[in-house]
């Protein structure tokens, strides 16, 4: 069996104020395995915020059990801590230090040598920037540094919630790199975000949540299946999709002007094309995105903050 990062079991929240009892997560089973990037995705006031929160200690859950690398928390929280880092809440720099300086004094104050900053720096992408006051870099770059503190202490398990909040398309690019380096360096990456399809370029596994509960859990491949349908431009849609249907394969108009076909056997499209004397120029496997997937899972049901509360 995959050894198992971070577990829960029945875990639950509840907020009780005077008038009403609020439930931010409910019976939420979470297995993380070891290695890669973990997706930890739901839209937002799911519960995703403070799950991270009971895991870490900042928050009490009202039942269920945790586990962080097999041991019970927060009874034994202090024993694991230290394999765990996390970028919960925006940390407190110097802005008039450097990035790096910033990073020597933070080394120096949890007694880690100051050869790991020269590490975090490389790893984080910031090599050449780090001597640039922190008040100078984008949000991006100071989203790099906050990753690159918690790489100091060489954890284990990185744990970063909704990363790239607020960041442009570039900055956004920035961090996605950084992430699935630091998942192809051997650390786990437990990754809270609502933003699917960015998501789904360096996950390995996710978990989907919902409401506070879980909605699905798995490899990326198991979750979206195999692609059994294909995208084919010809020349003729119309007459392509005669002869596929002749041939007994079920077609569609595809939005982008050709044919969206539904086979297990793309061998058979292009045999059936050629023998009708038709000519392709594409044929895409299409495959559902875990954004497509989770509004599927999701149909009809009322998710997000109805009813619920995210502490953050």
């Amino acid at each position: 069996m995959t050894d198992l990062v971070i577990e829960t079991s029945g875990l639950r929240k509840e907020f009780i104020s005077r008038r009403s009892k609020r439930v931010a997560v409910q019976s939420l089973d979470l297995a993380v395995p070891a290695g890669g990037v973990h997706g930890f995705l739901g839209p937002n006031g799911s519960g995703k915020t403070t799950t991270i929160r009971m895991l870490l200690g900042l928050a009490r859950a009202t039942r269920g059990e945790m586990r962080l690398f097999g041991q019970p928390v927060p009874q034994q929280l202090p024993d694991v801590i230290g394999r765990v880092g996390a970028v919960v809440e925006s940390p407190k720099f110097s802005p008039n230090f450097s990035g790096r300086q910033n990073l020597q004094l933070l080394a120096r104050s949890i007694g880690v040598p100051d050869s790991r900053v020269s590490t975090a720096v490389e790893t984080v992408g910031l090599t050449g920037r780090d001597r640039d006051r922190y008040k100078s870099y984008s949000l991006g770059m100071k989203q790099r540094l906050a990753i690159a503190a918690t790489l100091l202490k060489e954890p284990s398990l990185l744990i970063l919630d909704e990363p790239t909040n607020g960041l442009d398309p570039a900055g956004i690019r920035e961090i996605r790199d950084t992430i699935r380096t630091l998942g192809e360096s051997g650390v786990t990456v437990l990754l809270s975000s609502h933003i699917l399809a960015e998501v789904q370029q360096v996950c390995t596994s996710a978990t989907i949540i919902g409401n506070g509960r879980l909605l699905a859990s798995g490899t990326v491949d198991e979750l979206l299946g195999d692609g059994t349908s294909y995208r084919v431009a010809v020349p003729d849609a119309e007459a392509a999709a005669s002869a596929l249907t002749a041939a007994g394969l079920v077609s569609a108009s595809d939005p982008a002007g050709g044919l969206r076909v539904e086979t297990d056997d793309p061998a058979a499209i292009t045999r059936t094309l050629a023998g009708a004397g038709i000519w392709l120029s594409e044929l895409t496997p299409l495959r559902p995105d875990l954004e497509t997937f989770f509004l599927q899972l999701t149909a009809g049901d009322n998710l997000g903050t109805s009813g619920q509360e995210e502490v953050r």
